[in-house]
């Protein structure tokens, strides 16, 4: 539990009162490797926080192409985020890439403190607005970015996602086609 308060009062700094009410509310899970978590078509009833493992969204396309969205480790928020604030079906799939150990919040746990406590309600609109400042500048990047700038521009943002996270899924991540992403392994020093 320490480790998801150091996360949250990186955002947003708690009182003793909102910690103690916000840190009941969650709950150990774990899961298996490539276990779909929450599947397109169900709703994310809950948010995580990651203990260990590493976990990826993704989509699947019109031509059965997936195309990873994010990836979560150890001391990162996970989950469907729209599903779980709009309690409407995912578009997105969010698996186990390793055997990973969660907490998890339930959507009915966050709607209500978020009512009780201003403090956790500030957290959540912090939180909430940095991911979006996330997903807007990964989309820059994804339109304005040749492979090459895009792959070090990864690198440069999360070294350690290539003893992490298997190739073929950075590529998809990044829109490359997997040789293509190992030509820039063996080519770019970073």
């Amino acid at each position: 539990m320490d480790s998801l308060r150091t996360a949250i009062a990186a955002v947003s700094p708690l009182s003793d009162t909102e910690w103690e009410a916000l840190s009941a509310c969650w709950h150990p899970v774990s899961f298996p490797r490539k276990a779909v978590i929450t599947a397109a078509g169900d709703t994310e009833r809950y948010a995580y926080y990651v203990l260990s493992g590493v976990q990826r969204a993704f989509c699947i396309a019109e031509n059965q192409r997936e195309a990873t969205l994010i990836f979560s480790y150890t001391g990162s928020f996970s989950g469907i985020v729209d599903s779980f604030f709009l309690q409407q079906p995912s578009r997105y799939f969010l698996e186990t890439l390793t055997r990973s150990e969660l907490l998890r919040i339930s959507f009915s746990d966050v709607t209500r403190l978020r009512e009780e406590h201003p403090g956790i309600a500030t957290w959540l609109h912090r939180s909430t607005v940095l991911a979006l400042a996330g997903v807007m500048e990964r989309h820059i990047e994804t339109l304005t970015l040749n492979a090459e700038e895009k792959f070090r521009r990864l690198l440069a943002r999360s070294p350690h996602v290539l003893q992490l996270i298997p190739h073929k899924y950075l590529a998809s991540y990044l829109g490359l086609d997997p040789a293509t992403f190992s030509k820039l392994l063996g080519a770019v020093r970073l």
